[in-house]
């Protein structure tokens, strides 16, 4: 199933969300320069500033790491990196969708911390699972599966425009976030408890990281109150 747009009008204009998408998309076309230049600078890239699992178990151990920056900075710079088109498109398209609303509702500053705390615990979920891994985890995934966890708190009924392929044709419906996002979230936690033991992280393996969807997901619930989900408060 394919998100279109939701018949939810928001009362700001969504800067943060428009930012966060801009950067993502810069990001990008730079990450596509170095592939076109020569594919090892793209993977040093990677090895640089994505999440390196066994990697960040050494920085908390204590020891060195051969990161530019502190391996824990990783948590947030690779929140901004992509494996490929599709899973760039695929996340900016669900931010697009769902970040606006969740922006409103707790402003501007509120909701760039939401969004990175969302992300980084998102990333540490996954690292649990596989604390030793040397694949490269990246991508907004983690962070935008927390916009989610509070939009389906917040706007369980806004119906969501969704494309469903069924073979070679294909229908439109209006679904309403609790079932979209419900259905999206159970999927996530039934994989990974599937993938246990398996790599998962989404880099260039070309995995999924289930366990940071899920995690990011379940922070984005709990912060989202935190930080006044559910506040009316006009900006």
């Amino acid at each position: 199933m394919v998100p279109l747009r939701d018949d939810n009008p928001t009362r700001i204009t969504p800067y943060v969300t428009y930012a966060l998408i801009a950067i993502n998309i810069l990001v990008f076309l730079y990450q596509l320069t170095l592939s076109a230049s020569d594919p090892r600078l793209l993977s040093s890239f990677f090895q640089d500033w994505a999440v390196i699992p066994k990697q960040l178990t050494a920085s908390f151990q204590g020891l060195p790491t051969p990161d530019p920056i502190p391996e824990p900075l990783t948590l947030i710079s690779s929140q901004f990196l992509h494996g490929g088109f599709l899973h760039l498109a695929g996340n900016m398209l669900f931010l697009w969708i769902f970040g606006n609303n969740v922006e409103d509702k707790l402003g501007h500053i509120k909701y760039i911390i939401f969004y990175l705390a969302c992300g980084i615990l998102a990333a540490l979920s996954q690292w649990y699972f596989a604390t030793n891994s040397g694949i490269p985890s990246l991508g907004a995934s983690g962070a935008i599966a927390g916009v989610m966890g509070a939009y389906i708190l917040r706007f369980p009924k806004a119906e969501v425009l969704t494309l469903i392929p069924l073979g070679f044709f294909s229908t439109f419906a209006k679904i309403p976030a609790v079932y979209f996002i419900g259905f999206w979230f159970l999927q996530q936690a039934f994989y990974g408890v599937a993938s246990l033991g398996v790599r998962t992280n989404i880099g260039m393996s070309g995995g999924i990281a289930y366990w940071a969807h899920a995690g990011g997901f379940l922070f984005g619930v709990i912060l989202g109150p935190l930080l006044g989900l559910f506040s009316d408060r006009d900006y």
